[in-house]
């Protein structure tokens, strides 16, 4: 009876289907029980289980667990809209990569999840003035995830990251919502000014492995950029663009590329 009124008087669907994925992990796998205890069944909320993962992953000698897991609990508690970021991220994930079978995973295993959580928390920081301790952030996730988003970067929800592998994000680039990019992607600058100077990343883009895009240029809605492209101009909305430096090769061939995660070029499927 207590676990069908838990059900009914939710309102958070999306941890209500973590719980009952991380249950259903003990039964299969006993020895993950610890684990999946501390990080999901120990808590009531998504946010107090993200506040946790996030100290977990990131705390030091320097740092300790405890200040971390403060951190992470004021963000969550101040801005709730971190955590409407980190559901849509998570079913982001779910949704487009073919290798996450549960909501569970992203949380305790995909480190482009948790980095762009934690990220999450440290721009928090940086609005709100407290830049050193954004900028610690920034380097503890840059050690922990090999992951390198400046603080001040704007990046919105539904995103997805995977792999995450040696992702780097400058300090004036803007990311849209529903964007996906893959490993080894960099979002910089083209010089050492100090203005306006990184990508503006629209809506629905999709970002292939190792692509380069450099500058204070847009890439427009829905586009495409092919893996290892090098992108120094403006791209169109809905189309896609390869090589390098990058030329548009036709359209995006659908309405939302970051959620098809077709690659491809047009002509080739």
């Amino acid at each position: 009876m207590a676990e069908t009124c838990r059900k009914v008087a939710s309102v958070d669907p999306v941890w209500d289907r973590i719980r009952d994925e991380a249950e259903e992990a003990i039964r299969n796998e006993p020895l993950m029980g610890g684990l999946v205890h501390a990080c999901i069944l120990h808590h009531k909320t998504l946010a107090n289980a993200l506040s946790y993962r996030f100290a977990a992953k990131l705390y030091s000698n320097e740092m300790s667990m405890v200040i971390l897991r403060e951190i992470a609990a004021e963000a969550y508690a101040d801005a709730p809209e971190l955590i409407d970021a980190a559901r849509a991220d998570v079913v982001a994930v779910f949704e487009r990569d073919p290798a996450c079978y549960r909501l569970l995973q992203p949380i305790l295993f995909f480190k482009g999840y948790q980095a762009i959580q934690a990220y999450r928390i440290g721009h928090w920081l940086w609005t709100r003035g407290k830049v050193d301790l954004a900028y610690f952030i920034q380097m503890r996730v840059s050690e922990i995830f090999g992951v390198d988003i400046h603080p001040a970067a704007r990046i919105g929800k539904g995103v997805m990251i995977d792999h995450a592998h040696s992702i780097v994000i400058g300090e004036t680039a803007v990311v849209g919502d529903n964007v996906s990019m893959l490993h080894s992607v960099t979002l910089g600058g083209t010089g050492k000014e100090k203005e306006d100077r990184h990508p503006k990343i629209g809506d629905g883009v999709l970002i292939g492995a190792g692509a380069k895009v450099l500058g204070n240029i847009r890439v427009g809605e829905c586009s495409r950029i092919a893996a290892g492209s090098v992108v120094l101009k403006d791209v169109p909305p809905f189309s896609t663009v390869a090589g390098i430096p990058a030329r548009i090769v036709g359209e995006s061939g659908c309405e939302q590329p970051s959620v098809s995660m077709n690659q491809m070029f047009p002509g080739q499927e």
